[in-house]
């Protein structure tokens, strides 16, 4: 057993290894233009993110009284996103060297998201992060996605470890909540600073690691650190 004794990393893809709502967002701008709706900015998009596809679906045809079916809208908006994610997808540079740090430990880790299982597999495959994050668990294959814990869940059963044994490492608050109702600590690095205070953010902060700066404040190093500096609560 080495430095980091039990412990499995669980990844958020998209806003948290992957910059991906940009895509997210012009794949959604889009799909709803299709549908007449014109003027879908960037701050309508921050509704949503955090939160499975199939759940952005149901809220829009809500909010904006979409007549056509969820399915119709959901297979639209991914192959919008699909086409989008393989012509482009930006891995930020430290939860690169995070991953591959955990790697050379000989770590267990997964990805559990929101996203579609082809759209995972697509940005994994296409950023070169395929082969170090093998185990990938979709809220296609779930009952419920986040803010309930099943993702995390079931990427903890395919690693064959025990929640509280894992570390979920996310971007937003839905995911963060998600970990916690899991039993598993978070290291959480918010995709949108202003949300940092967000009651589920100082959970993170008060039973993992919060990085209030996000991205531009993650570095690997420091995450590493803290899991090593954290392992003797795992034993």
């Amino acid at each position: 057993m080495g430095i980091l004794g039990s412990i499995s990393v669980v990844f958020d893809l998209d806003g948290t290894l992957v910059d991906s709502e940009p895509n997210y967002f012009e794949a959604g701008r889009q799909t709803l233009a299709e549908q007449g709706v014109t003027d879908f900015t960037w701050a309508d998009h921050e509704r949503y993110i955090g939160i499975s596809t199939q759940e952005t679906i149901a809220l829009w045809q809500e909010r904006y009284g979409l007549e056509a079916p969820a399915e119709e809208l959901l297979a639209d908006k991914n192959r919008r996103y699909l086409e989008l994610a393989r012509a482009s997808t930006r891995v930020y540079p430290e939860m690169r060297a995070f991953v591959h740090l955990l790697a050379k430990e000989g770590v267990p880790m997964a990805v559990a998201s929101g996203s579609s299982r082809e759209a995972i597999e697509a940005i994994l495959a296409g950023t070169g992060l395929a082969d170090r994050l093998k185990t990938v668990v979709s809220a296609d294959e779930v009952p419920r996605g986040k803010p309930a814990p099943d993702v995390f869940l079931e990427a903890a059963r395919r690693l064959g470890a025990a929640p509280a044994d894992c570390v979920v490492v996310e971007d937003a608050a839905p995911g963060v909540a998600a970990a916690h109702a899991a039993g598993m600590r978070c290291v959480a690095v918010p995709y949108l600073a202003a949300q940092a205070d967000a009651p589920a953010f100082a959970t993170a902060a008060a039973a993992g690691l919060l990085v209030r700066g996000g991205q531009s404040a993650f570095t690997a190093r420091g995450a590493f650190d803290w899991l090593v500096r954290s392992a003797r609560r795992f034993t």
